[in-house]
């Protein structure tokens, strides 16, 4: 455990920025939540009819969980935002430790500082702290936004507490992970494969009413804390003991393992490259195929429940006139249903920013690997080699995009019954997204040509714009402020009218930012900034 404060200290300097973005975008979301369903709900009868509804809507229950209190807007507050800031919460959590852990062995940094006066498990045993610190920072800042606006104290604390609860359950998940293989990018893989195993068997639990499902996830745990709704303050405990036993289990598993390998042996490839690897193109598919299947088979796994619950909103407002009335606004001449499902399209949208994020910045991890030289040395120029991957990145984001569509559009069009109608539809405001999204690859492509060092701005611009997005009215930001994402420019679909200019000019700017990240590239170093 010697210098394990010094890493500390250091892992705290270099997620400076990133950290504390994470625990604002947290924070904000909840408290964001909380005033909108005071604003929506104001009265008792209101909220007493939408919890009935969300009990005899079981999309609804596997989507977001059930309302244990729907009488009070701290029980509604907990019902809504508890799936979002706990898997917030283990998001941020996994990529902590993967970080400051494997991927600091996976570069040889780790060699280096162990070289020095540093004790075997300083290292994890760093990013753990820094992993439970940044959750209980985020508990805090919970209990302060919430009982800040008059909601129960006790159950504000309970709700920062399940929160925190998750993220330090999978902090523990994600060091075993970091022991199990040899590189970050499959660590990060197995830690959210995990998380989406947890949201499974919460959501098939609480859709089929079977508590045993919802009780074997973490996530199920932070809805059965049952904030605002008579706490449990024992099932706390269970994520404590959790986290404890994985970070325990970790660290008998790096006592069995050299220093830059993993417990899984990697699979031995054969001896000379196929046709299939001939081509910087070909090696490029071979490095982001995985991710690619994974980010579309969870895009068509949440575009088949949100389609399956469109047909369900039309109840949730039914009861609320001042809610069908913002939802209408909101969506112009569309039906409520097609505004609900614009919004969440939307929100795959965002996220499918992130998968251009990841993807564009493969080049990068290529680059710093120092893979990228072996390929550069051959009769492969930087263009070339930078195009095989924005390809897969351009392309992969319409790929879960199309893929997320496809999914919603068929759920939906089943439950209505306009399957092929509702197909096109949805597939087709899948597409409208994706400039936006492009935009955010351009971003990261000019950060990877200008300034490499600086590549995290592009996940701080990512983390931006949903901030714009989701808070900007609640907190009634200017319209020029809200105007800085590109995703505010995007027409609402379906249900509005999709004008081409702002796709062509968004497109535009995503290829703009991508031309001057390739000049720039070409003209430094590598490895260099």
């Amino acid at each position: 455990m010697t210098g394990t404060l010094q890493l500390v200290r250091l892992a705290l300097r270099r997620d400076r920025v990133l950290l504390p973005v994470w625990i604002i975008v947290i924070t904000g979301a909840v408290a964001g939540t909380a005033s909108a369903i005071a604003e929506l709900y104001p009265g008792m009868e209101q909220r007493v009819a939408l919890g009935v509804t969300i009990g005899s809507t079981p999309a609804l229950q596997a989507l977001t969980g059930p309302v244990f209190d729907p009488g009070s807007i701290g029980g509604l507050t907990a019902w809504r935002a508890t799936t979002l800031a706990t898997v917030l919460a283990a998001m941020v959590s996994v990529l902590v430790v993967t970080r400051h852990t494997r991927a600091e062995e996976e570069t040889g940094r780790a060699e280096l500082v162990g070289a020095c006066a540093v004790g075997r498990h300083a290292i994890g045993s760093a990013a753990v702290l820094v992993a439970g610190g940044a959750n209980l920072v985020i508990a805090l800042l919970l209990t302060l936004a919430l009982a800040g606006q008059g909601l129960p104290v006790a159950g504000s604390l309970a709700f920062g507490l399940a929160v925190a609860g998750v993220g330090w359950a999978f902090t523990g998940v994600a060091v075993v992970a970091a022991q199990l293989t040899e590189h970050a990018r499959t660590a990060n893989g197995l830690s959210f494969a995990a998380l989406g195993l947890a949201f499974l068997l919460r959501a098939a639990g609480d859709a089929a009413g079977v508590e045993a499902l919802s009780w074997l996830s973490p996530l199920g745990w932070a809805q059965r804390v049952r904030a605002f709704a008579g706490e449990r303050w024992w099932v706390v405990c269970l994520f404590a003991l959790a986290g404890v036993a994985l970070v325990g289990l970790a660290a008998l598993l790096a006592g069995r393992r050299d220093l830059g390998a993993g417990l899984l042996p990697p699979r031995t490839g054969p001896g000379g490259a196929g046709r299939h690897l001939s081509s910087p193109s070909a090696l490029a598919w071979r490095l982001h195929r995985g991710a690619l299947a994974g980010w579309a088979a969870g895009f068509a796994v949440v575009g088949t429940m949100l389609g399956a619950l469109a047909d369900s909103v039309g109840d949730v407002v039914g009861d609320n006139p001042q809610l069908a009335a913002i939802l209408a606004r909101m969506g112009g001449a569309g039906a409520l249903v097609d505004t609900f499902l614009a919004a969440e399209t939307g929100l795959l949208g965002l996220v499918a920013g992130g998968y251009a994020v990841q993807a564009t910045l493969r080049l990068q991890g290529e680059e710093s690997a120092l893979r990228a030289e072996a390929v550069l040395a051959t009769a492969v120029s930087r263009v070339r080699w930078t195009l095989s991957h924005l390809v897969l990145a351009l392309g992969g984001t319409v790929a879960v995009m199309t893929a997320g569509g496809l999914a919603a559009g068929i759920a939906h069009g089943i439950r209505s019954g306009d399957p092929g109608g509702q197909l096109v539809r949805l597939v087709a405001a899948a597409w409208v997204q994706v400039p936006a999204a492009w935009v955010l690859a351009g971003i990261a492509m000019l950060l990877i040509g200008s300034a490499p060092r600086l590549t995290a701005l592009a996940w701080a611009a990512l983390v931006g714009f949903a901030l714009l997005g989701q808070l900007g009215e609640v907190l009634q930001l200017e319209d020029w402020l809200q105007g800085l994402s590109p995703y505010a420019h995007l027409p609402q679909a379906p249900g509005g009218d999709v004008s081409a200019s702002p796709l062509v000019w968004l497109t535009a700017v995503a290829a703009l930012l991508v031309l001057t990240g390739i000049g720039s590239f070409r003209l430094r170093d590598l490895t260099a900034g």
